[in-house]
């Protein structure tokens, strides 16, 4: 315990915590706050995310006759927060200490007042565990990296290997142990973590005294430049890594021993975790990794990625549904490694499995479906670009290529014979030249209120002209080279361009050749797209063994 000289801190809360304290929702809180004049004004915070004093808020929900009786673990959130604000972790690291028995300098005296008298009514770990669900819920709502979020940890837990009882389990990058200690949930399996954060691993090493299990030991250090655990051959390693950063000490570890699979790239920080990873996996072990889906398809990664294929050490890899990690603004995947039995013997026999959840609910089955699945040899992999993502191999897998195949052909067979039909039937005229005589400009046209620009062609404004007849010959080679600039631009409604002068019957009759020709160009431009989409599929469906030739 300490004397501390500083008077206590008021507590905080945000507009979200005082719905959960009222028992309403935001929106009820924010209505309030436009309603009512003598709503708290904002003690803290910024503009878009205010923060008001706990003690102001209870009286106003008093007075209005909208409060809840605050719990004592609320009120010792709330203090805890006044105090540590975004270092929330060293509070919780503080809190533990003091349930496990450790004196010395941490907490202030409100607040171990708080934790000792919910210890009389709560046992350590409830009320432990009550406060990291806190914790977890907040980095959840505000995006944190700073956990692993629930639902990735179910999905990992979900996919991961069976482990004996007396199992070593390492996450070399544990933050608060979360993940970490619901993977190794036996209390005979060794659990070895290391955190770069020293607070977050203080605290994960007192939950898991706290909780009982002797078997955990958790360090405090930056697992790239500094592992501290040298030695170490688990059985499983699980790694939520920091996503997206450059500064993970490449320079400093181009000679790493480590790098068995090729040196990443600064950019590729991701796949240097993964590489620390596999280096602390005993024979036979396995490795499951947390992945930004971009680190499947990356350039830069492309020669590990070739190295993992290539060895075998890449058994699976499952396209998350979105949602599930909310610090990852795309659907973040899943790595599951498993390292050669025999040293040096590389398995290249098996497939990769491609599980992709991408359609599913965050929070819906695990378990995929038959569709969503794909054994993937391993040749198909080993392309130009190497791409693991499950969604690319799944989609050709799963296609009715021959059905594909037999409805273009069809379409494009009645296409070729609607074809003929739609050319006009066309006589010898006057010869060349001699529609050019009698002719008018469409900008006199225009001036006589005959033409209108209703959109990006002109058109008929009057029943002596025929608008087929008139953007026919717009369309001509001789008005098209008037109304194309010396920049090279072509505009169809070309004031310059001039049209023979005909009575409406005749203009009709050229009207309607001019619009089969239309209908003509619009079905071999038909014609085209499919006769691409047959070969496509034609040749993808022969590729995958779906199609084969007639004998």
């Amino acid at each position: 315990m300490t004397d501390n000289a500083a008077p206590p801190v008021a507590p905080l809360v945000t507009g979200a915590e005082i719905a959960r304290l009222a028992g309403v929702t935001r929106a009820a809180v924010s209505n309030w706050r436009r309603r009512y004049d003598d709503f708290p004004a904002p003690a803290g915070g910024g503009a878009n995310s205010p923060l008001y004093a706990l003690a102001e808020v209870q009286e106003w929900l008093d007075r209005q006759r909208k409060g809840q009786e605050v719990s004592p673990e609320v009120e010792l959130w709330q203090a805890m927060r006044a105090v540590y604000g975004e270092q929330m972790v060293e509070g919780l690291a503080q809190v533990a200490a003091v349930l496990a028995g450790e004196t010395g300098p941490g907490l202030p005296d409100d607040v171990v007042t708080r934790v000792q008298g919910l210890a009389q009514t709560e046992s350590p770990v409830d009320l432990v565990n009550g406060l990291t669900d806190r914790f977890m819920d907040s980095a959840r709502r505000t995006g944190s990296d700073q956990v692993t979020p629930e639902r990735v940890v179910r999905a990992v837990c979900h996919f991961a290997p069976e482990l004996a009882s007396d199992a070593t389990v390492f996450d070399p990058a544990c933050g608060i142990g979360v993940l970490l200690l619901s993977l190794a949930s036996e209390a005979g399996m060794r659990c070895r973590g290391q955190e770069m954060d020293a607070d977050s691993a203080r605290f994960a090493q007192l939950r898991a005294d706290l909780l009982g299990r002797s078997g955990v030991r958790i360090v405090s250090g930056d697992s790239l430049r500094a592992d501290q655990w040298p030695d170490l051959k688990a059985d499983l390693v699980v790694c939520d890594p920091p996503a997206g950063v450059t500064e993970w000490g490449r320079e400093e570890l181009l000679l790493d021993a480590r790098w068995d699979l090729g040196t990443p790239s600064k950019a590729e920080g991701e796949l240097a975790w993964l590489q620390h990873a596999y280096a602390h996996t005993a024979p036979g072990g396995h490795v499951l990794m947390v992945m930004p889906a971009s680190v499947a398809y990356r350039k830069a990664g492309r020669r590990i990625r070739a190295e993992l294929v290539r060895r075998g050490i890449v058994r699976q890899v499952i396209a998350l549904p979105p949602g599930t990690a909310t610090s990852h603004a795309l659907p973040v995947h899943l790595w599951c490694l498993q390292r050669p039995v025999s040293p040096g013997v590389a398995d290249t026999g098996h497939t990769v499995r491609m599980v992709d959840l991408t359609d599913n609910s965050p929070d819906g089955d695990l378990e995929p479906r038959s569709d969503q699945v794909a054994d993937v040899p391993l040749i198909e992999l080993l392309d130009d670009t190497v791409d693991l993502t499950p969604g690319n191999h799944l989609r050709s897998r799963h296609r009715d290529f021959p059905g594909e195949y037999a409805d273009l052909r069809k379409e494009l067979e009645d296409q070729v014979r609607r074809l003929a039909a739609l050319l006009p039937g066309l006589v010898p005229g006057g010869g060349p030249g001699s529609l050019d005589g009698a002719t008018t400009s469409v900008a006199d046209l225009a001036r006589a209120g005959l033409v209108a620009y209703d959109g990006p062609e002109p058109v008929s404004a009057s029943e002596q002209l025929d608008t087929d007849y008139l953007q026919g010959f717009l369309r001509s080679s001789a008005n098209a080279r008037r109304s194309t600039s010396a920049s090279g631009s072509y505009r169809l409604d070309g004031r310059g361009s001039r049209i023979p002068r005909m009575g409406i019957d005749e203009q009709r009759r050229y009207g309607s050749a001019f619009r089969a020709l239309t209908a003509f160009e619009e079905g071999m431009r038909k014609v085209d797209e499919l006769s691409r989409q047959l070969a496509e599929v034609a040749r993808d469906g022969l590729a995958t063994g779906a199609l084969a030739p007639e004998e």
